[in-house]
């Protein structure tokens, strides 16, 4: 059987463990508080009993173990090097989530080759699914980062009331509709100071989305601007867990309902084994061209 069956075999028979919803949040620009909010969001569906792995995809610039307040040992770039086994660097954080520390040499994962890409998603699949895998990816649209949002389940959009955000939002949106069209792309504005503001700003992003790129943005919500979240990162603590009842908190909360209770597409291949699956043939793709 060659390697491409043995992935398919793989992906199959991990499939029917558990399966996994991975959910991409990207941003186009820095500063809009997308990785505070994919540890929050992370936190809050494991206290509704999910069960939740939070992958740091961000190259180069990976943080959320710096606001969880941890120093992992271990990372992505020692499981590339083959010094680490996947399964050894997971990392159970008293709030109720596993995480996945990433790390510069993360990139090096386009150049592995396909026995080592088949070894990979193995150990991937070893790890057992949960119920939802969060990737929280790099700002901007660099190929590193459109390859993430292309090998997930859906994508989730941030960005702030402040035109280079809104912007950059819509950059990113049409790089993602341009690559992946039939991706389901959903937003969330953040640091918003009224809930009209909010309403306003996604339905600006929404009719431009649907206006020139034809494609239907879902407003998943808002998060009120909240002086509890830079007090929070400065503690390296989430405020999701310092302070629950903060306005922030209500908010993600109210937003990993959503998310939740949304009907899961029952769709082949879904999983952490798929989603590197589909993350390695998007850099694959890349190579060629």
């Amino acid at each position: 059987m060659d390697q491409a069956a043995n992935l398919r075999k793989l992906v199959v028979e991990t499939r029917a463990v558990r399966r996994t919803k991975t959910i991409a949040i990207t941003s186009g620009k820095g500063g809009v508080g997308k990785t505070s909010l994919a540890v929050g969001l992370a936190i809050a569906l494991a206290t509704d009993g999910s069960r939740v792995t939070l992958l740091d995809a961000d190259l180069g610039l990976a943080n959320v173990n710096v606001i969880l307040g941890i120093i992992p040992k271990f990372n992505l770039y020692h499981v590339i090097k083959g010094k680490k086994k996947l399964k050894d660097i997971v990392i159970e954080v008293p709030e109720g989530i596993k995480i996945i520390a990433g790390a510069s040499g993360f990139h090096q994962l386009a150049n592995l080759d396909q026995k080592q890409r088949a070894e990979f998603i193995e150990a991937v699949a070893d790890l057992g699914e949960d119920d939802y895998m969060i990737i929280d990816t790099g700002a901007g649209i660099s190929q590193n980062v459109l390859s993430f949002v292309s090998a997930a389940d859906e994508a989730i959009v941030v960005t702030t009331p402040e035109p280079t955000a809104i912007t950059d939002a819509y950059g990113i949106i049409k790089s993602i509709a341009a690559q992946t069209p039939d991706k389901p792309v959903r937003l969330i504005v953040n640091r918003v100071m009224t809930v009209s503001e909010g309403k306003r700003v996604a339905q600006r992003v929404i009719n431009i989305a649907g206006q020139f790129l034809n494609i239907k943005v879902e407003n998943l919500g808002f998060v009120f601007d909240d002086m509890y979240v830079p007090k929070s990162i400065r503690n390296q603590k989430p405020f999701i867990v310092s302070y629950p009842k903060s306005k922030a908190s209500i908010c993600v909360q109210i937003i990993a309902d959503r998310i939740s209770n949304k009907e899961v597409e029952e769709k082949r291949g879904s999983g952490l084994a798929n989603f590197f699956k589909q993350f390695f043939k998007s850099e694959e793709e890349e190579e060629t061209e």
